[in-house]
């Protein structure tokens, strides 16, 4: 069911992005020349096990984006466990992926807090709650203040977010 629900999501996100990419506007193109900040929401993530300890996964972060591509953030969630957790990162941004305007990579590494009690061990690293992430994400700008995306939560799953540059 969890993998169903995310399955369909998923696709309507692709189903976005491909609608955009052949009918692909001109401003996508980032006109922030000054750092900027973006929201990011991550409604869902999918796991590649279907434990039934899992509960659903909800994210709200803060980005900042240097023009030369450097990132650096916090993202306040409820992990796969339901426990209270936190990512502190920083990292870096690689725009024009394959030549294309609209598509991105972003690599980020930092602390990951909150996975205690019996799941300390499902983050490495991991010592009174402190663990380390390692995120690699791709995304696709449908314009030049919106994005989704999608990163890899180790080898746990994918997470879904939408991102908003202001």
């Amino acid at each position: 069911m969890k993998f169903r629900t995310g399955s369909l999501l998923g696709m309507a996100l692709i189903s976005l992005a491909s609608q955009t990419a052949f009918g692909q506007p001109t401003d996508v193109q980032d006109s922030f020349s000054k750092p900027w900040w973006e929201v990011v929401v991550g409604p869902f993530a999918i796991h590649f096990s279907n434990e039934d300890e899992h509960t659903h996964v909800y994210l709200l972060g803060l980005e900042r984006n240097q023009p030369d591509g450097w990132i650096w953030g916090l993202s306040a969630f409820q992990n796969s466990f339901g426990q209270a957790s936190a990512y502190a990162y920083y990292g870096y941004r690689w725009d024009n992926l394959f030549g294309n305007p609209s598509l991105y990579f972003k690599l980020s590494g930092g602390i990951i807090y909150g996975y205690v009690g019996e799941y300390k061990d499902k983050v490495p690293f991991n010592h009174d709650g402190f663990g380390l992430g390692i995120i690699p994400a791709i995304g696709y700008k449908i314009t030049k203040a919106d994005a989704v995306q999608i990163g890899t939560l180790g080898t746990a799953g994918l997470i879904f977010t939408y991102n908003r540059k202001f």
